[in-house]
């Protein structure tokens, strides 16, 4: 009788008179009293693997010491079939069949251990493998093996399809479980597990391997119908042909993509908040912290791809993280973060008390200290004077830029008899000024621009020939 426990395998004597039944790889192993095979075999049993090693002893009780032989056979599912080595050590003499085909015969008597291993080509299905084992005189011992080729060159059968592939789906865990026969393949390595889109192929990379004969997995919760097929592949690398398909409709639980691409931009009356378009999203939900390890709090839902945040503080960082929802509401995660400040646009005051002094060397500029709490800089021009007496326009050049502590500004290489106009600019940490761009071209009856400053504090010119006109005194 064979049996198994704890994954070892037991095997116990029955008489020969009993009817030997043995579960398929074990060998049902028959004792005879003679070297003929004759008659009824004194033992009958299961054995688990070839391997003795019975030496000047007999074999079993009852039995000789000499002049004895041993049948082995099973009959077991060889699968997709293929190349395999079949292998012998053996005193005395040993025959292997394959069916009734025999592959191996070593039918002497010996004084030393004799092995032999041969290349044979199994068929595909249920075949038999018999061992026939005779020991004449001296000592005895025998040991036989299986197993397929898994050498790329010789071993190119696919393994079988699997079958009994099923496929379910729970709407409430929103999981699909597959479940199939296991292949009777002696090389088999595992299983590969492809899932598709309805109107999509299998891609060359499947989600899932497994050496189980069940899946479990989680498709995307869109309500959209998807394929599955399991494919079986050995050892070697052979892969069998795709189970036919079976199908699951998941439910809408999908959420759009995170946003991306956000950026900042200051601009009147607040700080807005910009990203790029998200496939299938309705609304867009914005969030805010102060700074980018803060809490993040809802500010505002839209329908656009930019919010304009009118209650952020102005000079104070903030970060901005932004979701999509879909029709169905659901909403995606989060996105990065995205820093912004929003600018002060509460200009200094005007500057005053601008005095121009001629001096032997050029002009000599001076002002009231600005009294603005977060003065960054004074920005001092010098223009020529164009048009005539009753009109004359201030051409300013790129000015010079000076620190809020200092109230004055020397030009120092202007020749003699030059006749100049001057501004004085006050300029705040934002870089806003008390003078709006409102400038126009040449030709036209206003002739007003300040210089606009940039984030990093540099001065942007304006492109075109621009002028400007001279404070009054």
């Amino acid at each position: 009788m064979l049996a198994t426990t704890g994954g070892v395998l037991t095997v116990t004597a029955v008489p020969a008179s009993a009817t030997t039944t043995c579960a398929s790889p074990a060998h049902k192993r028959q004792f005879y009293a003679n070297t003929t095979f004759s008659g009824t075999p004194r033992r009958t049993d299961c054995d688990s693997g070839i391997d003795e090693k019975w030496g000047a002893k007999a074999p079993a009780s009852g039995l000789p010491s000499n002049n004895f032989a041993v049948r082995w056979s099973v009959t077991r599912d060889f699968g997709s079939g293929g190349p395999f080595t079949l292998s012998v050590a053996v005193q005395d003499g040993i025959r292997v069949y394959v069916d009734t085909s025999r592959k191996i015969d070593l039918w002497k008597n010996g004084s030393s251990t004799v092995k032999r291993t041969v290349n044979v080509t199994i068929p595909a299905g249920r075949h038999t493998l018999r061992v026939d084992y005779v020991n004449w005189t001296g000592s005895a011992n025998v040991k036989f093996g299986y197993a397929p080729s898994t050498s790329a060159t010789a071993d190119q059968v696919k393994p079988l399809t699997p079958t009994g592939v099923s496929a379910s789906y729970d709407p409430t865990t929103g999981k699909a479980r597959l479940g199939w026969t296991r292949n009777s393949e002696m090389d088999l390595a595992g299983y590969r597990v492809y899932r598709r889109l309805k109107g999509a192929a299998f891609g060359s990379t499947p989600p899932a391997t497994t050496t189980s004969t069940s899946y479990t997995d989680t498709p995307p919760a869109s309500g959209e119908t998807y394929y599955y097929e399991v494919r079986a592949y050995d050892r070697t690398g052979n892969v069998s042909t795709g189970s036919p398909d079976q199908a699951v409709v998941s439910a809408d639980r999908t959420a759009p993509a995170v946003p991306a691409e956000l950026s900042t931009v200051a601009e009147t009356g607040g700080l807005r908040v910009r990203w790029s378009t998200v496939a299938g999203a309705a609304s867009y939900r914005v969030y805010r912290a102060t700074g980018a390890q803060g809490t993040y709090t809802l500010v505002g839902t839209t329908g656009q791809v930019s919010y304009p945040d009118t209650t952020a503080a102005e000079d104070v960082g903030c970060s901005y993280r932004v979701t999509a929802l879909d029709a169905a509401g659901n909403e995606s995660g989060r996105s990065v973060a995205v820093g912004g400040t929003r600018r002060d646009l509460t200009p200094p005051s005007a500057v005053t008390g601008v005095t121009v002094v001629p001096t032997e060397y050029g002009f000599e500029v001076s002002w009231d200290a600005n009294p603005t709490p977060d003065l960054a800089r004074y920005v001092v021009r010098r223009g020529e004077l164009w048009g005539d007496d009753e009109e004359k326009i201030c051409s300013l050049y790129p000015g010079y830029h000076v620190g809020a502590d200092t109230t004055s500004y020397a030009y120092t290489t202007l020749p003699d008899g030059e006749e100049s106009c001057f501004i004085v600019d006050a300029v705040d940490g934002a870089g806003t000024s008390a003078y709006v761009d409102t400038g126009v071209r040449r030709g036209t009856t206003s002739y007003y621009w300040v210089t606009g400053v940039r984030a990093d504090g540099t001065e942007t010119l304006p492109a075109g020939d621009w002028t400007v006109t001279a404070p009054e005194a």
